[in-house]
């Protein structure tokens, strides 16, 4: 056994050169234009620098700039762009502004494209729904009545248990143009998940699917509702959708009022929308953390800082414009679905995939970016590392000519996983790398497209956001690993933490390691192009003989075997030290011997370093998860060392943690 082409942990050739025509059209060359003059610019600069520098720097105004290079739709202006930018957290942004969320995404921009598309949505057996824009805002304005109707004011929360269908979208912002606090979770969590999130936050609306697919099963979600509504007496009204090309065929006998989807479509409304405005800071959203070490942590997101942000994002970072097409592979209960959502507020048709991404087929979600002419496709590493372990090559059976960007996240993107997209997808695209969380709803570190494109690297730091990378005193580093942080505050850090009185969680969660900077909890690198480099969490790194060691370098050596499906790497308490255990799934036809311990050894000894080598490798029959695909090393590494996991129902596959018990080799 060999592994596949092992390479140094970053390439110092670029894999793509955005061309000289390209950097000229993008949105990112109209903003330098617009703030040049606040520019001081060395020769020995790059654009992309200066303006990273300015950001940072002058914060008022920059982000004062993005709000006019957005054109933010505002009732009332704001009085001041920040109150004390040395609050870290407690800033306060755009004071006196008042905006509504769903108008921004909603405005009419171009009357003639009232008919154009606003959603696209596939599902594993193909196309089945869209939405012109037209058809979207009547759609909002007759589901904010029907809120409205129901009782639901400002600051009221709305749930939704739902598949990714444009029905999700529509709810998401029907409950934000009346300023009720949006929340989601996707179907694919149990009934105990779905409580431990929605009874938090009390919601008096719930809208529920009735069912949904995944990889040719067919799921019922209406037969968790009983006892949601026995867990969660704040609801009062639910809303049942259908799955599309479904019908619901009767009520269930519930004490409490339920609606059918189709029965307020069907409702004549002929008023407006009447948009209600709130200030810049008051909450639009609940997100969740993954309670993969106790009840999820409700993140409470601005109105106004998720608009700004994800405007900035989409629209500077990833060249977005008005028309594009923009895809991310999520469902409702991740980050990157809000983010997908917010498209729209760039002028962008927003296309939503459900179901298993790889049903009978490995290029499904290519042949979907070819008929639907994607020009921004979001997946995530492990789909990448998934097409390259079976050798699918996209590039020879679909039309990839408007592809302008290949967005990556969810976990690092490896260097084969970089060489991966510009062999055998497209050569001539922007691969762009991101990495933030759910905690900031947006991202630290992600692409430009100015810059070059290296192997294993994110491209640079988000413009605005002060990122660097600290050892455990404080110190800043460079090419060294450490703490990714950032030292200035920015609009979308969470306006708190629900039912957190006096805000000790929020700030337990990201201040205590260092004061006054927002400490991430990533294991990071600053490398010599100015890159990034992440490692995974910085609470699973490893620490044999005391020295830190990240998770990612040993997968990054491990995932080239192909005889290698998954693995997991622990750092198991043993003798007042800590040993590398490292876990491996193998693909059809492989047994675990000696003879493969000794190569797997050998290469990382090689490849990450003699310390990296795990001190036990020990075949297993699947990896636990999240529900959005990441590994949970921590649940590992409590269950090997006898510790209870505080939340199952977080996991995507719980039964997997069985066979991690009392393991005879870890006792020896």
């Amino acid at each position: 056994m060999t592994p596949k082409s092992l390479v140094s942990e970053s390439d110092h050739w670029p894999l793509w050169h955005p061309s000289t025509e390209r950097i000229a059209g993008t949105n990112l060359t109209r903003f330098l234009q617009q703030v040049e003059s606040r520019l001081s610019q060395s020769p020995e600069t790059s654009p992309m620098a200066s303006l990273h520098r300015w950001s940072v720097e002058e914060p008022t105004a920059f982000w004062s700039e993005v709000w006019d290079f957005n054109r933010i739709h505002v009732s009332k202006q704001p009085t001041e762009v920040i109150d004390d930018p040395s609050l870290m957290p407690g800033a306060s942004w755009f004071s006196g502004s008042r905006l509504n969320y769903a108008e921004n995404l909603l405005v009419d921009r171009n009357p003639r494209a009232r008919r154009s598309t606003a959603i696209v949505s596939w599902n594993e057996n193909g196309r089945y729904d869209s939405l012109s824009w037209e058809q979207l805002r009547d759609e909002v304005k007759l589901f904010a009545a029907a809120l409205r109707q129901a009782g639901v004011s400002e600051g009221d929360r709305v749930a939704g248990f739902l598949p990714n269908i444009p029905e999700a979208v529509v709810a998401m912002l029907a409950t934000s143009s009346i300023g009720a606090l949006w929340s989601s979770c996707s179907p694919d969590f149990g009934i105990a998940g779905v409580i431990d999130r929605f009874s938090q936050i009390n919601p008096k609306i719930l809208f529920i699917g009735n069912k949904y697919f995944y990889n040719g099963k067919t799921i019922n979600i209406l037969e968790r509702l009983k006892e949601i509504i026995n867990k969660i007496p704040s609801i009062v009204k639910v809303v049942v959708v259908p799955y599309p090309g479904t019908e619901i065929k009767k009520k269930d006998n519930l004490k409490i009022d339920i609606y059918r989807w189709d029965e307020i479509i069907a409702v004549k409304e002929k008023n407006n929308i009447q948009y209600e405005t709130l200030y810049f800071n008051d909450p639009l959203a609940i997100l969740y953390s993954s309670g993969t070490t106790g009840k999820p942590k409700c993140i409470c997101h601005g109105t106004g800082g998720v608009l700004l942000q994800h405007n900035k994002e989409l629209q500077l970072h990833c060249d977005v414009k008005e028309n594009d097409r923009v895809f991310y592979f999520t469902t409702c209960g991740w980050m990157m679905w809000n983010w997908l959502v917010g498209s729209l507020s760039s002028g962008a048709t927003i296309l939503l995939f459900d179901g298993f991404p790889l049903y009978k087929k490995d290029d499904l979600l290519f042949e979907f970016a070819s008929e639907e002419q994607i020009t921004l496709f979001g997946i995530s590493a492990k789909y990448i590392d998934t097409l390259n372990n079976n050798k699918v090559v996209p590039k020879n059976n679909h039309d990839m000519s408007k592809l302008k960007t290949i967005c990556s996240t969810g976990s690092p993107l490896s260097n084969d996983g970089f060489k991966y997209v510009y062999k055998n997808i497209k050569k001539d695209v922007h691969l762009a790398s991101i990495s933030g969380g759910t905690d900031i709803v947006s991202c630290f570190v992600l692409g430009n497209p100015f810059q070059p494109v290296y192997a294993g690297e994110i491209q640079n730091k988000g413009l605005g956001m002060d990122v660097d990378v600290f050892d455990d005193k404080g110190f800043s580093i460079k090419n060294t690993k450490g703490e990714l942080v950032c030292k200035k505050p920015f609009p979308t850090m969470p306006i708190k933490f629900w039912n957190d009185k006096e805000n000790k969680k929020y700030r337990s969660s990201y201040f205590e390691k260092y004061k006054n900077i927002w400490h991430h909890g990533d294991f990071a690198k600053i490398t010599e192009n100015g890159g990034f480099i992440i490692y995974g969490r910085s609470d699973t790194t490893l620490n044999p003989g005391g020295v830190r060691l990240g998770t990612g370098e040993i997968y990054s050596v491990v995932e080239k075997f192909e005889e290698i499906k998954e693995s997991i790497v622990i750092g198991q308490s043993w003798n007042n030290d800590i040993r590398i255990i490292l876990f491996i799934v193998l693909n059809q036809g492989y047994k675990l011997n000696e003879e493969i311990r000794v190569k797997i050894k050998k290469a990382i000894k090689s490849n990450a370093s003699p310390r990296h080598v795990p001190s036990k490798i020990i075949s297993v029959l699947d990896v636990p998860k999240t529900k959005n695909g990441k590994l949970v090393e921590l649940a590992v590494k409590q269950t090997v060392e006898g510790e209870p996991i505080k939340n199952l129902e977080a996991l995507a596959n719980p039964g997997s943690l069985k066979q991690f018990k009392n393991i005879k080799e870890l006792n020896e």
